[in-house]
This record gives structure tokens, sequence and C-alpha cells, in this order.
């Protein structure tokens, strides 16, 4: 994958975020697509390595489309300035969805690397579930927030929205109750891209993901929201 060419269309594009410019650079859309979807086809070969669940992505629809949904924003810019990619088990679903644990990254135009792992921002029915079970499974959730590589990598939970009083139905002093007060499962780190080397991309992400892994395997023990009923 070639970084230079992929943030100089990325910052071209932030600067001219429009249907006509983006027509006359779509040949360079496409390679670069073509190129991303390459990483990302490889990235799920080497994540099943420690993940076999993920072998069975379909890497195109991994991929998230650049054109933006206007239909809701006050924001009519039409395209992303990013190149992104949600890995998982089905290949479809976005973590907000609630399809369960993902692994996902992105480029932008400011040159950075920027990926997570877990659920960001899962639907109610999903996060009470995700809740409940580490009500239910204090050792084994406990064990997670121990996971040496996890914390060393990642440091805490990502904690936008936490609540600052116990949910509905938890009671104040149940263990874990500081974990049990987020809306995010999901570990997240940013670092800058040396547009020199590409093999860092595919490196940095896998070690990453790897590092992650428990907090994937543990939310895998959670059923998916068709299975829990509040």
């Amino acid at each position: 994958m070639h970084i230079r060419d992929l943030i100089q269309f990325l910052t071209e594009l932030s600067e001219n975020n429009n249907r006509a410019w983006f027509a006359m650079n779509r040949p360079r859309y496409d390679i670069l697509r073509g190129e991303f979807l390459a990483l990302v086809s490889s990235l799920i070969t080497e994540i099943a390595v420690f993940d076999p669940l993920v072998a069975a992505c379909d890497p195109k629809k991994a991929l998230f489309r650049i054109n933006r949904d206007m239909r809701f924003s006050k924001d009519k810019k039409p395209y992303k300035t990013t190149f992104s990619a949600s890995i998982l088990p089905n290949g479809r679903k976005k973590p907000s969805e609630g399809g369960g644990p993902v692994y996902y990254f992105m480029i932008n135009a400011a040159a950075q690397l920027q990926f997570g792992v877990g659920e960001y921002a899962p639907p109610p029915l999903r996060l009470r579930a995700i809740r409940k079970q580490i009500a239910a499974d204090t050792p084994g959730f406990g064990k997670l927030l121990k996971e040496r590589k996890l914390r060393a990598t990642f440091g805490s939970f990502y904690e936008e929205g936490k609540l600052s009083r116990p949910p509905k139905g938890f009671a104040a002093d149940l263990p874990h109750i500081e974990q049990i007060k987020l809306k995010n499962f999901f570990v997240w780190k940013g670092t800058e891209l040396n547009r020199d080397a590409p093999e860092e991309v595919t490196a940095t992400l896998l070690t990453g993901f790897r590092d992650a892994y428990a907090l994937v395997a543990w939310l895998r023990t959670v059923a998916l929201p068709e299975q829990c009923p509040v």
C-alpha cells in the first residue's frame, strides 16, 4: 500500500470535498481502495491465526464506504476523509449494531493510524447483556482487567459517555461497578504513520489486535442481543 499516495489523496479530498473533484480523481481512489482492500484481506488471514473465527470475514464487506450518510447530519460534505475497516466474523455489522466485538482501524488525512478492539456504543439490549455478564462473571472479568498485554498496549477502556451512577438494576457495591458504568467496551490507540514504511501498518495492527484478543474472547461469552431479553 502506498502510504504517501493515500495521505495525499485524503488531504486533497479534505480540501475539495465535493462530487466534482471526486469524479475527476476517481481513478486515484479506485487504485488506493484496491490497495486498502488487499491490506484488509492480508490482515484477516493474519488475525485468523490467533482468532480463527474471523477467517470467514469478507474483506469487501469489512470496508467502510467513503460516502457519508448525510440524511441526519448538518455537515453536508459528501465524503469521509478516512479509509477504514471493521473486521469481525460475519464481516457486516458495525460495532453499534450489536454484532459482537470487532477489530477496527482507520487511516486519516493527518497521517495517523488509529485502531480499536471491542464493542463501541453497543445498542441498549447488547449493552445490558454485557453489564449483566460482568456482574455474573466477576472472576473472569477480573482476569481480563489484569491482562498484561492489553493493559500495556491500550491502558483502560474507552470512557466516553460513562455513567456517573450505576445503571438501573445494578447495586453500587457490585465488583467492577466502575466498568459496569461504561457505555463502550472498547480499547483504542493512535499512532503516527511512517509514510515510507507501509509494512509497519500491518505489523502495528497485528500486534495491537493480538494484544486485545483477550477482550474479544471475553465479549464473545456474552450472548448476542436476540438471545438476551431485558
